[in-house]
């Protein structure tokens, strides 16, 4: 039995888990700064890496008490120490050091990423199987990238995005509708009183061969700038709930075709065992249902974490910390705010 603490501050959400054995949450605690960033339509980096400060210690002190945990019964420490923020993840990765060094506990670093791949093991209706090769799908406000899972641990880039990730084109359309922040969650709900085909949006990297698994959707987000500017100049009621929607549910249909299109052609090009997809873009609806639909035609196995654990927490970073343990150099671990996904991964093409 190995319960770990984590510790997840990559940039608008503080966040402490007691984790044990990789899968089993004892606690999961989020303070989030939805509200304190919404009238900036954005995340105001300064204005996070205050809050966390203020945030930090009651958050693990709640995840601790919930799990019923003192910090003498915990076997290590788990931090995100990037990619992210640097002002955020500083705020962690401090808090973590601390409290590891203060309690002769290991202290483990865990890339962000790795964090939203773990997300899938942790548990909840469905779990995937230790099957590899398998092909995960990271979707998320800063992050859209295929990847190929050898194992535990061991990781092949496929592709990614060339511009916006798919959540920061999602929150800036949302932003350009005035639909509010966060884009996603707007964007969807509009979206579910819309007719997605009211408008024909383009699906850019459909078919290079040169760009066979990467992403591009700032042309996308160009493209529903272009339209609401004529729609306007046309005369259209802007503020028309129904056009609102009908512009939501055309951008999402959008972006959801290219994201399941290419996981798709990705995991029939290495020969997957199962398909995971993660991160807070994950948790939108049509997504998940259109993968579901076209896995189960390809007869393929596919895992999506239950809404909690798509968007950033801390029980994450414990499951990944479980499976792919890297014991930092105590108090000189420092921040990453660009770390790659790192250790066996190579980038590469498959044709």
């Amino acid at each position: 039995m190995t319960k770990i603490l984590a510790i997840e501050t990559s940039c608008d959400e503080t966040a402490a888990a007691v984790v044990e054995d990789g899968h089993i949450v004892h606690a999961n605690v989020v303070a989030t700064q939805i509200e304190l960033h919404r009238r900036f339509g954005g995340v105001f980096p300064e204005l996070a890496s205050r809050q966390h400060v203020l945030a930090i210690q009651p958050v693990i002190a709640q995840a601790l008490a919930t799990a019923a945990t003192p910090v003498a019964a915990l076997d290590a420490v788990a931090v995100t120490c990037g990619p992210g923020l640097s002002g955020s993840l500083l705020v962690g990765v401090n808090a973590a050091k601390g409290l590891a060094f203060a309690a002769h506990k290991p202290l483990l670093a865990v890339n962000h990423l790795e964090g939203h791949i773990y997300s899938n093991w942790l548990d909840g209706p469905q779990r995937p199987a230790s099957r590899f090769p398998s092909l995960v799908l990271i979707v998320s406000g800063g992050h859209t990238e295929l990847i190929e899972m050898r194992d535990h641990g061991r990781y092949r880039r496929l592709g990614g995005t060339l511009d916006d990730a798919a959540g920061e084109a999602f929150d800036k359309v949302a932003r350009l509708l005035d639909l509010g922040f966060p884009g996603g969650p707007a964007i969807q709900e509009a979206a579910s009183q819309g007719d997605p085909a009211a408008f024909a949006l383009p699906r850019a990297l459909r078919h290079p061969a040169s760009h066979r698994f990467d992403f591009s959707f700032s042309g996308l987000k160009t493209a529903v700038l272009n339209l609401v500017t004529q729609l306007g100049a046309a005369g259209h009621d802007l503020r028309s709930p129904q056009l609102r929607s009908d512009l939501a549910a055309s951008f999402q249909q959008a972006v959801v075709d290219v994201l399941v299109e290419k996981t798709a052609a990705a995991a029939l090009a290495v020969g997957a065992e199962q398909v995971c997809l993660c991160g807070g873009v994950s948790a939108n609806q049509r997504l998940r249902q259109q993968a579901s639909e076209q896995m189960a035609v390809l007869g393929m196995p596919l895992y999506i974490p239950p809404l909690a654990f798509c968007t950033d927490n801390a029980a994450m970073i414990g499951a990944a910390a479980y499976y792919h343990p890297t014991v930092a150099e105590g108090l000189a671990l420092d921040v990453q705010p660009s770390l790659p996904l790192l250790d066996s991964v190579e980038e590469g093409q498959h044709t």
